[in-house]
């Protein structure tokens, strides 16, 4: 799985790539994937703020409080930001289990890129333990009402989820997808 936090989300540059990764000749031998994760997460960490603009400029202290007000009203694009935020430190102490919380209420009202970034949180292990179950749930859910690059690179997140996973835990995964569909996301 890519570890593009926030990197699809509307405010981030459009002539910028998608995701980052690593060429297969620097960590290919298998018992170096984590790694390799740990290696994505800090190149997007590094690399991110680049060009003319910045994908993620720290709010300035009024536009915080209003991004913070907006979202515990509800506002899945305020709470996306304030996810990204935290997650990024950008203007906040970075805190990958706010990020996690941020993404979640979005999520439960059925964003899919919200979905996609707290599945990514959920298999990094940022803001808590791994839950491959839980990363492969989310990712399934955002990649089924995405479109083009986006669900594309969604249903790779989630084959990359599932070769870490035992087949028990694939087959709960799809459970829990499903019931959180029919629950229209609600106590996912």
């Amino acid at each position: 799985m890519t570890i593009n936090i926030g990197v699809r989300h509307p405010s981030a540059l459009e002539n910028e790539p998608a995701a980052f990764g690593l060429d297969d000749r620097f960590c290919n031998a298998p018992y170096l994937a984590p790694m390799k994760i740990l290696c994505i997460i800090l190149l997007a960490i590094l690399v991110l703020p680049v060009g003319s603009a910045v994908a993620f400029a720290p709010p300035e202290k009024k536009d915080l409080e209003t991004l913070q007000t907006q979202a515990r009203q509800g506002d899945t694009e305020a709470q996306i930001r304030l996810g990204d935020l935290y997650a990024k430190g950008r203007g906040v102490p970075q805190d990958h289990t706010q990020a996690r919380s941020w993404y979640a209420k979005a999520a439960a009202q059925g964003h899919p890129i919200a979905q996609n970034n707290l599945a990514e949180l959920y298999f990094a292990g940022l803001g808590g333990p791994p839950d491959y179950v839980r990363a492969y749930m989310w990712v399934s859910l955002a990649a089924s009402h995405m479109k083009g690059e986006e669900k594309k690179q969604a249903e790779e997140n989630l084959e990359d989820v599932a070769q870490r996973m035992t087949p028990a835990q694939v087959a709960e995964a799809k459970r829990l997808s499903q019931q959180c569909r029919a629950n229209q996301f609600k106590g996912c």
